[in-house]
């Protein structure tokens, strides 16, 4: 089927790229295994492995596109696939856009299309041995670090006393208010990636207890002292593979004890710069 960014382009660096409005690829990850797929002899770079992916289409974002090319070119089902986050190779005025994700279980995966040779798990350290597509080689190094699980906790009631909206007279309210505000956000500007898709839990306590989870977000109402809390959260999160937890506070004490836990530091301006 030829859809309407099937096209070569000129980027602004001078190179010849596939796909008129950009391009995407699925960066599949478990347990220390990558999803790769060697590309047919009829395909660019024939017979190198990569990632599946393909040409973007007019205004489709970038974690549609790949994973309609991925179910396009192979098996997986790819509503197991857990997108965290997405990592951008900027060419000034085209652009590759590797969203990377993770399964709970590694599925057995196939080609499907004529674009693909074949579908293989390999080992993260084994991936430079293969013959590569010389696009992936180069962004292998930077695309790998983001192979990540990013968690981000807030200290509800921190990032509400640091602005001035009423908040004092209303704090069931006003957390309502900063879930949904959160819950809105599309994507958040978390390293190593470009946008991330963190998991989102909000830690409410006194008289702020009760809110109810959002859309996205996870809501969780201590019973006893916030903070306490929140470093078991950390605690409980940090202990997963490849889990980034990120806390965000202004608060000196609590900072230190979530990093002892395990957590990096974000202030509250940083989320509603967000917001």
């Amino acid at each position: 089927m030829n859809r309407d960014g099937d096209q070569f382009v000129q980027c602004g660096l001078g190179h010849r790229h596939w796909g008129k409005y950009g391009a995407a690829g699925l960066l599949l990850h478990h347990g220390g295994m990558v999803l790769l797929q060697q590309r047919s002899a009829l395909s660019l770079g024939p017979e190198t492995w990569g990632l599946f992916g393909g040409a973007r289409e007019r205004d489709e974002p970038p974690v549609t596109a790949a994973l309609r090319e991925t179910a396009e070119e192979s098996t997986l089902d790819v509503e197991l696939v857990r997108v965290r986050g997405v990592v951008t190779e900027d060419h000034k005025g085209w652009a590759y856009d590797t969203v990377v994700g993770d399964v709970e279980t590694v599925p057995e995966v196939a080609p499907a299309s004529w674009e693909s040779k074949d579908a293989r798990w390999v080992p993260t350290d084994e991936v430079t041995k293969m013959d590569l597509f010389p696009a992936f080689a180069v962004s292998w190094p930077r695309v790998r670090d983001a192979m990540r699980r990013p968690v981000l906790v807030v200290d509800t009631a921190n990032v509400m006393g640091s602005r001035n909206d009423g908040w004092w007279r209303d704090r069931h309210g006003a957390a309502i208010r900063l879930r949904d505000q959160i819950d809105a956000v599309a994507g958040f500007h978390l390293p190593p990636f470009d946008v991330a898709f963190p998991e989102l839990v909000m830690i409410v306590e006194g008289k702020a207890r009760g809110v109810s989870d959002g859309e996205h977000i996870r809501v969780i109402s201590a019973e006893g002292d916030g903070d306490d809390t929140i470093v078991a959260t950390v605690r409980r999160y940090a202990g997963v593979p490849d889990a980034d937890v990120f806390v965000v506070t202004a608060d000196r004490e609590l900072k230190r004890r979530s990093q002892e836990a395990g957590a990096s530091i974000l202030g509250p301006r940083w989320l509603l710069n967000q917001l």
